[in-house]
Parts: C-alpha cells; structure tokens; sequence
C-alpha cells in the first residue's frame, strides 16, 4: 500500500475501534509500520475529524514530519516497532473493562484458554508511569515481553498484529477476555487452568487461523 492508502487505512481503523466501543472522542490511537518508521493517529483530533493527511508520520529516531503532532504517546509505538520485527501495527484503547482491571493493577491470569491468543499464559498488566513519557514505554516494553498485547496501570490496553485489521481483532478479543475476567472476579476467585495444558494450548495457538493452501 501507498502512504496515502495507509494513512487512510489507519484513520477508518482509529475509527472502527471507536464504533466498536474500544474509545470514545479522541482517546487512544492507531499506527501501522511504514519504511523506516510508522504512520500514527494524530494527537488531541477527534477521528470523525480527521483527514487521512493528518495520520503523522514518525520516523525510528522519533523525529515527526509534517503539520500534524504525533498522539502524545508515540514513544510506546516507536519501542515496539523497533523491539519487535512482527509487529506491523498497533492498537491502544481506553476500553471499559480493560481500563476497569488496569486500575487495579490487575493481570489477566489463565482462567480461559484465550489468554493464550496473546502469547503467553497471561497478560501483564505494565506499571502505572505519565501518559505519552518513555517511563511509560519501557513498562510497556516490559510487561509485552514474549507477549502481543498488555495491559497500562490506570490507562488501558495495547495490542499489536500483523497488520491493522489482525490488531483491532485482538484489541477487541482483549476487551472482551477482560470483560469475561471481570464477570468471573464478582464470582470469586476463578479456577486457572494448570501450566501443562497451556503450553499444550500455546502450541496449538501457533497454527490458529492458518488456512492451508
């Protein structure tokens, strides 16, 4: 795809996730690895008013070109980009119940084989640090180790996929496994399913959704 294809391209996703009640107004953003950096959300600008031409473009080194600011929270997207080579976009929301466990510091343990959609036997919850710092990142860096997606303490989640329509797949599988947690935590304590059968598990994530051809 062109730069204007994905430019437009990351806008209708940053739109998506709002219609899919991952956000409200002008929380959260959406970038795509493009050359030698990565096209982001704008900061501060609603979605429904944005044009494709106000998707900035950062470069690894950090440095924006163009009229627009980047989202304030470039620093996370950057990182990842340049820590993980399969990553090739990335989703971060204020979803209700994900931002509901973050404020309470909590990780997502095994209570549901899904956990592994995510590349682990759990989702890490990152250390609470100032939105858009690279304190921030470097928890976020952190707590994604062997991981695609984590949550933020009293902030969020982030996810990244393969491409714009696999991340906003799993930031929305993300919000509903938390949703799921949350419901199962006002039942008590959940049963986790034992290490042995998520590593079975974990192995056979590896093929998932793979068709033959």
């Amino acid at each position: 795809m062109t730069a204007t294809e994905l430019k437009a391209a990351v806008l209708a996703t940053a739109r998506a996730m709002n219609a899919e009640r991952l956000n409200r107004g002008a929380a959260g953003n959406v970038s795509v690895r493009h050359g030698d950096g990565f096209l982001i959300t704008p900061t501060g600008m609603a979605y429904d008013a944005c044009a494709a031409d106000d998707v900035v473009f950062v470069g690894l080194d950090g440095v924006p070109a163009g009229p627009r600011k980047p989202s304030s929270e470039w620093r996370f997207h950057r990182d990842i980009y340049a820590r993980r080579t399969e990553a090739g976009a990335i989703v971060h929301a204020h979803s209700p119940f994900a931002v509901s466990l973050a404020c309470m510091g909590c990780a997502i343990p095994p209570f549901h084989y899904m956990v592994a959609r995510f590349g682990g036997t759990d989702v890490r919850c990152a250390d609470y640090a100032t939105f858009g710092s690279q304190a921030l990142s470097d928890a976020v860096i952190a707590a994604m180790e062997e991981r695609c997606a984590c949550l933020m303490a009293h902030h969020g989640m982030v996810v990244f996929g393969r491409d714009l329509d696999h991340s906003l797949a799993l930031a929305v599988e993300l919000e509903a496994l938390c949703e799921q947690y949350w419901r199962v935590l006002q039942l008590g304590s959940p049963r986790l399913l034992p290490d042995d059968e998520m590593a079975r598990v974990l192995i056979a994530f590896e093929q998932y959704g793979k068709q033959d051809t």
